[in-house]
Order: structure tokens, then sequence, then C-alpha cells
């Protein structure tokens, strides 16, 4: 006898508090993160990245995850050093980005160096980012230090950022 599906937006990780190390978990935390936020209702996320080419924001539970999670009163902020890498690899980002521009603040930092920036996410309760991203090592948890350190080193690039990655090219 088999199991019954269980449905992902009903049940969501308990997120760690710890040192990650390595490509594949880096992804798995972006995933169980966003399923969170989808099932606790997040209120504000920042998804910080130079590229987010390692990022897995074009998987369809990433998709779902993001769709579950948009709700009134919600807010994003992206900040990259360019989009070009979100464009051509995570197109299910893309489109949701454009179904729901009016809940997200994309900026660019285009004069950042790649290894200064932060490799993040911050929301009010939980906090991932990577220290080392060439080897994909870094740390999460919900500490409060390191909640606040996170948001006072991401309030520094986007006051330096400006608006980018614009839901809809109009063209002439």
């Amino acid at each position: 006898m088999t199991e019954p599906e269980q449905d992902p937006s009903k049940s969501a990780p308990q997120l760690p508090s710890r040192r990650f190390t390595g490509r594949e978990e880096f992804r798995q935390l972006i995933r169980d993160a966003l399923a969170c936020a989808a099932h606790e209702g997040w209120r504000q996320i920042i998804l910080c990245d130079a590229d987010f080419a390692d990022w897995p924001l074009g998987e369809r539970a990433v998709a779902e995850s993001l769709q579950a999670w948009s709700a009134s009163g919600r807010h994003m902020t992206l900040l990259a050093r360019k989009y070009d890498v979100v464009q051509r690899n995570h197109a299910r980002f893309v489109t949701w980005r454009r179904t729901w521009s009016h809940i997200i603040d994309a900026r660019a930092c285009s004069s950042a160096d790649p290894l200064e920036l932060p490799s993040a996410i911050w929301s009010p309760g939980w906090v991932l980012r990577r220290l080392d991203p060439e080897h994909c090592n870094g740390v999460c948890g919900g500490e409060p230090d390191r909640r606040v350190l996170l948001r006072e080193n991401l309030n520094t690039w986007l006051q330096k950022s400006s608006p980018s990655f614009p839901a809809v090219t109009l063209g002439l």
C-alpha cells in the first residue's frame, strides 16, 4: 500500500541553525527556506547574490513555493550585481516575477565586486549567508545577532543600488 502524497503547501521543513558546505546543500537550504516562507507566511524576504547562478530559482518546486508565498501584504527585495543569468537560466522565476512585480523590488549594484556582494536570504526570522560563494560554504540560522548583522550589511548595499530587472521590457 502506498502512502498518500503530502501537499507541500501544508508542511514545510524546519530551518536549521548551522554551518553548511557544498552547492547541493546550499540549493536545498534555499528550497527549504522558500517552502517555509510560503508555509509560515513570511511578510518580507530579501534575496541577494551577485548573479543567482547557483540558486535553484528556475525549479518547479521553487516556483510553486514562491507562488504560495505571494499573498497580500508580502514584499520581496532582490539585489544582484546584474540579472542576465537570472533571465537566461531561470525562466520560471522570470515569469513569476513578471506576474508579481507589484510586490517585488529588484535592485542592482553593478559596480559591486561579485565576491563582496552578499550571497544571502534574509527574513525577519531566519537568514542564510554564503561566506565562500566559490565553494558554497556558509551559515544559516535564526539568531537575532546574525539577522541584524546581515540586515545592516544588506542595507548598506541597497543604499548603493538602483532599480533594475524590469518586469516588462518596453520597446519602440
